[in-house]
């Protein structure tokens, strides 16, 4: 089997062609369209509670914002960072799609809504929709790594944080402004609309906003996917008030999610199965200035969910799962001391998990957890040093079964080297723990939907993992380039073993949640020419790549990401833009014993905008978007249902954007 190429020899010719190039560089001209580029440095992380920009983290982090978010939403928010350098997707349909960050997804990636955590199911099952809705984001910040410093120990893998900017901080730009969206997919002869509006004053804003999605079963690249249909309504209202003291805001959200499972489209004996999920949601959070001496800001979150998903078969209801959570969080950051400067803070959650129905294969499952973290940061000259430490206790509690209580310990120290006014170099080293999820550690019995007999294990120990991550960045006017390698050591790590047998009664596979040590190593390297900027337009040039692999004790863990390597060229002009990219995913056959392997396969993407209407405060954008334009039949080796499910075939979206 071919591998793709990527060594830091490969990354290194490229780099050392940029001093030639940067010489026969066109010289800049003024950009006249009507959203300015933001450099790298120039994009604050929410996220980071030192309020830095993205090129100034220590952490690897990738941020997804403007023109780039817009070309990169989808239906999912798997989807739509699934085109970053070392970021993937699951799949479990058009309607379910959870990112996956080097090789370790569920529990061990967060996903965030502005800092607080979705607080939905699909962390644990397979099947479950994430609760945030992509065409709503303003920017979707990915930390790579372990983040369980400040984000918990769910986040042993890494995090995703989609800032919406429903409660706002501080005054608006405008007193009214907002934006919408509608497009027209080809492939499922699907609508997806979306608007959001802001207004306010120098003292108050409020926030409206809303996306209604309905596909109809999507075309595969061999014909009609049945039973993947997605039906989708989320909507919110969002009200602050700010000051010279801070800010302080309110928001509710609702999110209606009804898709099929394509694995299991059902024939005129046995109905299919379809999955309605509901989720309310109450976000809360305050900040004060300068509250006490020492102290530049504090800010208070806190979050309460109701949630449940019900599977039917047909029209019968299967199971139905339910789950209420409040989450809560506290963080102050310090003023310098000398060259140190930093943050700390404390963080809880608590969480009834139920499944209800004669095919319930969890019982209801009380979880509870506090934490105190702290980070500190400073700086000389070229260098600049970065250490954490928390603490968590969580504890789980099934209904009829014995309590299991961990106590967590994470430390991190990371270094950034400016070795030159291009050049950067950073070392990242973590330790971080995970307390086993609750279908981890109690489930037993046929889980319908994905077809499976799951038995957990109520004796698993907490998950260890150790990393080191090496960097190395360049960036001048003409190139922008990143190179990291990683290894991963995990002691204790968990994972849904296919064991080979099958339960007598359903004749469903037996799947058990075993733990093993594992290693994860890998790299990922991304490039970008910035080869002309003049009255012709802008024209961009990017390649990217990696690749992880991932090892069990005795062999390979299951559904790990293929290698990948592309290529996308981008123009932009004062009215006109377009983009058109070439995306390698190789063959995935380090694969676990009773797993399939998965062949390669080339997307060709391509995507065109036209910006007819820019005058005063409104702009108007006509776009065309093309994905696997040449029909290829693709199956996402990270994908529970692969072996029947493949993924959508040639696309092409139309649609408007209006921004004022």
């Amino acid at each position: 089997m071919k591998r793709p190429i990527l060594t830091p020899l490969s990354l290194a010719i490229v780099l050392s062609f940029s001093h030639l190039a940067q010489a026969q560089q066109i010289p800049n001209s003024p950009d006249s369209a009507n959203k300015e580029a933001k450099t790298l440095d120039a994009i604050v992380v929410k996220g980071s509670p030192l309020g830095q920009g993205a090129d100034k983290i220590v952490q690897p982090v990738e941020v997804l914002t403007g023109e780039s978010l817009d070309v990169a939403k989808s239906n999912t928010l798997g989807e739509t960072v699934a085109s970053l350098p070392g970021v993937s997707t699951t799949y479990f349909g058009p309607g379910v799609g959870r990112p996956v960050i080097r090789g370790l997804d569920g529990s061990r990636v967060s996903i965030l809504n502005s800092g607080l955590s979705s607080d939905d199911v699909s962390n644990v099952i397979q099947d479950h929709a994430v609760t945030i809705e992509p065409f709503l984001a303003n920017q979707i910040e990915v930390f790579k790594g372990p983040s369980t410093l400040l984000y918990g120990t769910g986040a042993i893998g890494g995090v995703v944080n989609v800032v919406d900017g429903r409660i706002q901080e501080g005054p608006l730009d405008r007193a009214l402004s907002g934006r919408a969206e509608m497009r027209y997919d080809s492939v499922s002869q699907g609508f997806t609309g979306m608007a959001r509006v802001d207004t306010g004053s120098d003292t108050y804003a409020l926030h409206f906003d809303g996306v209604y999605r309905n596909n109809d079963n999507y075309d595969g690249s061999n014909g009609e996917i049945a039973n993947s249909a997605v039906d989708t309504k989320t909507g919110a209202f969002a009200a602050s008030t700010f000051g010279d003291w801070g800010f302080a805001g309110l928001a509710v959200s609702r999110y209606l999610n009804h898709y099929g499972n394509p694995a299991e489209p059902g024939d005129a004996i046995d109905p299919g199965v379809t999955l309605d999920m509901a989720q309310t949601r109450y976000d809360f959070k305050a900040g004060l200035k300068n509250p006490f001496a020492g102290i530049d800001s504090l800010k208070f979150s806190f979050g309460h969910t109701d949630y449940t998903h019900t599977e039917f078969e047909g029209a019968d209801v299967g199971t139905v799962f339910i789950s209420e959570g409040d989450q809560y969080r506290i963080e102050a950051v310090h003023s310098k001391v000398g060259v140190w400067q930093g943050a700390f803070g404390l963080q809880g959650n608590r969480r009834e998990f139920d499944a209800i129905g004669d095919e319930a294969f969890v019982p209801l499952t009380r979880t509870r957890g506090i934490g105190f973290f702290a980070i500190e940061q400073a700086e000389w000259d070229a260098f600049t040093l970065e250490l954490g430490a928390r603490h968590d206790k969580q504890s789980s509690t099934p209904e009829g079964g014995s309590k299991r209580n961990f106590s967590l310990t994470s430390l991190s120290a990371g270094g950034r080297w400016e070795f030159s006014e291009a050049w950067h170099l950073s070392l990242n080293l973590d330790r971080a723990q995970r307390a086993p999820a609750e279908e981890e550690l109690f489930a037993n019995g046929p889980h319908v939907a994905t077809a499976t007999f799951e038995i957990g294990d109520p004796n698993l120990e907490k998950e260890t993992s150790k990393q080191i991550e090496l960097g190395l960045h360049y960036h001048s006017d003409f190139l922008s380039a990143k190179f990291a390698v990683y290894r991963n050591q995990f002691d204790n790590f968990i994972y849904l073993n296919d064991t080979g047998l099958f339960d007598p009664i359903d004749g469903l596979p037996i799947r058990v949640w075993t733990q093993t040590g594992a290693t994860f190593r890998g790299m990922e390297a991304e490039a970008t020419f910035h080869l002309a900027d003049n009255d012709s337009g802008k024209f961009d040039l990017r390649f990217f790549g990696d690749r992880v692999r991932a090892e069990r004790d005795g062999g390979n863990l299951p559904r790990i990401p293929a290698a990948r390597i592309g290529a996308q060229f981008n123009w932009k002009g004062d009215a006109l833009s377009a983009g058109i990219g070439i995306t390698r995913t190789y063959e995935q056959d380090n694969t676990d014993v009773f797993e399939t392997s998965t062949d390669g396969y080339t997307f060709v993407n391509a995507n065109f905008s036209y910006n007819f209407y820019n005058k005063e405060n409104m702009s108007w954008d006509a776009f065309i978007q093309g994905t696997n334009l040449t029909d290829q039949e693709a199956r996402l080796s990270t994908s529970f249902i692969k072996d029947a499910v493949p993924l959508p075939g040639r696309n092409i979206a139309i649609g408007l954007r209006v921004f004022f």
